[in-house]
Parts: C-alpha cells; structure tokens; sequence
C-alpha cells in the first residue's frame, strides 16, 4: 500500500482491511486469522505474566502534527514498560484497535508501524488483536512476558534502609516540550534528537531481566505517572516512606534545556513520559547495580532511600511532586499546549 493513501477505513471495510492491510503485514505471523494468537512455545520452566494498557494522548502530538505512529510506538511501549517491571521477557502484544471510519489508510499503517518499529526495538511482536469501528480513537494492547520461576520482580518485598535507584534516562519528554513551545533552543541536530528520544521512548526490559537474574531488586515498579507517583505507591506497597535527595544528573541535552529554563535537573527527572524504573535494593549492592547496568549502556542513579516513617521528603522539605492519577484532575487526557508545560513542572525547584 501506498504511504499517501486517503482511502478511508470505511471504504474498505473489515474484510478489505484484514486483505489488503493486515494480511500483508501479519500474514507470516503463525496464527494470523484464528480466533486466539499464538504467542510460541516456552519449552523452559517459566512463569508467565501478562498485563493490559490503553494509549494516552501522546504530548508530542500536541507539540506538533498528529502522527497515529507516535500513538502505535508508545502503545508498545507501555506495555512492555510493565513487563520491564517484572523482569519479563515479552513473548508478544495482543492488541486492539477503535478506529473511526474516517481514519484513512495512510493514518492507520502509520500506527501499524509504530507499533510494529516499537515492538521490532524490544525483540519482540505483535501476535494478534482486533478492530472495529468507533467515533473516537481508543488504543489497548496487552503484553504477555515470562520470568525464571522465583525471579520475578514485585512492587513488594523492600524494607527500611533499602536504596532507591532510578533506572533510565529521564527528562526528553519534557525537555522537548520546553524546547517546542520556545522556552529553551538547542542546535538543531541536537534538538533533533531530543525530539526522537521524546517520541520513540524505550521499556527497559534489558535492565529488568538483568536486576531480576541477579537477584538485585528487592521491589521494583515502572515510571508511568511520574517519579513522585511511583515512589509514593512503592512505599505504600511497603509500608514505608522514603527520602529522596532532590537530585539528579540528567544527560547533557535535556541538562542544557534545564540549564536554560532555569529549572533544577530533578524537576525534569521527576516528569513522566520517558519510561523507566524505580528500583529497592540494598545498601551494599548500590555500586555494583549501578555498575552493572552502566557496562551495559543503561543510566541508573541512586535517589533516595527507603524510611520507616511512611513520610515523604525530598531534601529537607515536604516532598510534593508531580504525578497524574487517574481518575483525578490530574489524569491526563491531552491538554492545551499553552498551559501544558507550566501544569506539568510548575516552578524551578530549590
């Protein structure tokens, strides 16, 4: 199929859309048209896991035109960030597309492939789904992974003294959004790629199984509503609380954008939108976790640490960070640009 073909979804109909779409791209795909995906045979002693997700509004198709790609890479992603979370290894996205019959052909590949670049990054596919039609876009996917039986990593089972340890690269989204809406100016092939990072952000499914496999991670829960959002529900789930020392070093471009903004490095690194872990781990096996991701290319930093209390602090005061929570006025549903940056990271953070 063309790349510029308007035809639209209702124009071809299911069928049309499961021949002349779907079947070209899935057609290999063992089990494409049955009524249940195969996702392969696990021939080793495993536990399987599974969890499910919908797309939110990507923020960079508020900063710029619209690409149903953008959508398709962060459906991905969401899932596999929570597989990520366990320590899985994924096996594959079922996923499930409503699509208003307006949606053209050239809209729907674009989510097709991003989807498919997304899953093709992590090593893993798309094994099955369904469509249908529906007066607004609505996109679900649900991943299925498996661990080494007794290595799956949980939100429970850290304790007071633990170290927490955020793993990833944090603060493209926001540092994109800043440069986007004019607050911030990088050189453009710099610029440029702050603005890939922001669209195409990565699970770390690499960490996990390596923080799994060796035993590392006392807890562990992924960054989806934002640093202070997963730190709360961590130690609630721990009967903790925790203090965090408000600093973080950022890679050098979403650094600048901070620099110029006049914001402090923790207050990107406290944003959602970039996908990574927070980790428990004890005390002593701080430097050599650290260590060991390094080696393989993954940022890890040492935040805070776990109290007895049940408090939160950052620094010396009252940590009251950004978050959204569903079901809230914080839960996010798209916004007004104008407004979207200051909602998010408010003021410069002492």
């Amino acid at each position: 199929m063309s790349g510029n073909d308007e035809r639209r979804l209702g124009d071809l109909g299911e069928r049309g859309i499961q021949e002349h779409l779907l079947r070209p791209r899935y057609g290999r795909t063992e089990g494409f048209g049955d009524d249940s995906a195969l996702l392969g045979a696990v021939s080793t002693p495993s536990e399987l896991v599974a969890t499910t997700d919908s797309c939110p509004t990507p923020v960079v198709n508020l900063l710029r035109e619209p690409d149903l790609y953008h959508a398709g890479w962060l459906l991905a992603t969401i899932n596999l960030s929570d597989l990520a979370a366990a320590g899985a290894e994924p096996l594959g996205l079922v996923v499930n597309y409503t699509l208003p019959k307006a949606t053209t052909v050239r809209e729907f590949e674009r989510l097709l492939d991003g989807v498919d670049d997304c899953c093709a990054a992590h090593g893993t596919k798309v094994a099955g789904g369904d469509i249908r039609d529906g007066e607004v876009v609505q996109l679900t996917a649900t991943a299925v992974g498996r661990c080494v039986p007794g290595s799956r990593l949980r939100r429970s089972g850290a304790g007071a003294g633990d170290r927490l340890l955020l793993v990833g690269s944090p603060g493209y989204l926001w540092a994109a959004a800043l440069l986007e809406t004019g607050q911030a100016a990088l050189p453009e092939p710099d610029r440029a790629e702050v603005w890939r990072r922001a669209c195409r952000p990565v699970a770390q499914l690499e960490a996990g199984r390596l923080l799994a496999a060796a035993g590392y991670a006392r807890a562990a829960m992924d960054v989806s509503d934002g640093l202070f959002a997963t730190v709360r529900t961590l130690c609630e789930a721990n009967g903790l609380g925790a203090a965090v020392t408000g600093r973080f070093t950022l890679d050098a471009l979403p650094a600048e954008v901070a620099r110029q903004c006049g914001l402090a490095p923790f207050t990107l690194a406290q944003t959602w939108g970039d996908w990574g872990l927070v980790v428990a781990v004890g005390a002593a096996d701080v430097r050599v976790v650290t260590k060991t991701l390094r080696e393989e290319g993954i940022g890890a930093q040492e935040i805070g640490v776990l109290t007895a209390d049940g408090g939160l602090t950052a620094g010396t005061a009252p940590w009251e960070g950004i978050a959204q929570e569903r079901f809230s006025a914080s839960s996010w549903h798209g916004g007004d640009v104008s407004t979207l940056v200051t909602d998010v990271l408010g003021g410069p953070v002492a």
